[in-house]
């Protein structure tokens, strides 16, 4: 695929986030986790910057990746340790911002209870 014919937007919204502080079954499967699908279909690697917003207090971030050129990244806002670790059981939105085009969609894995719940949509794309 070409640049011309790039697939997707550059800038991505998730209004909903939630990380729960429990789970249940063996880790890292079964933790409970907020995960942002990016798939980079393009010629040229995506630098990604996230920011997180919170109900009662700044920003959080950016958090900054790269998803390399026709690759797909599963990235676990678990995962984001710098410039902070999220906080668990908080809610927040955060804000997908590319240097090219890229797709986001957002899931969740709920293991609190053993029956596990997963929710996944596609993120908003203005």
């Amino acid at each position: 695929m070409t640049n011309g014919d790039a697939i997707g937007r550059q800038t991505w919204v998730i209004a909903e986030g939630y990380i729960p502080s429990d789970s249940n079954g063996p880790a890292p499967q079964m933790t409970s986790h907020e995960t942002a699908c990016v798939l980079n279909a393009g010629d040229r690697d995506a630098h990604v910057k996230i920011t997180v917003y919170y109900a009662d207090r700044d920003p959080g971030g950016p958090y900054e990746v790269v998803v390399p050129a026709r690759r797909t990244l599963h990235l676990r806002f678990n995962d984001l340790k710098q410039p902070e670790p999220i906080p668990r059981d908080t809610d927040y939105s955060s804000v997908i911002q590319s240097d090219v085009p890229i797709v986001v969609q957002h899931t969740r894995l709920d293991t609190r209870q053993s029956a596990a719940a997963l929710l996944s949509t596609m993120a908003f794309a203005p």
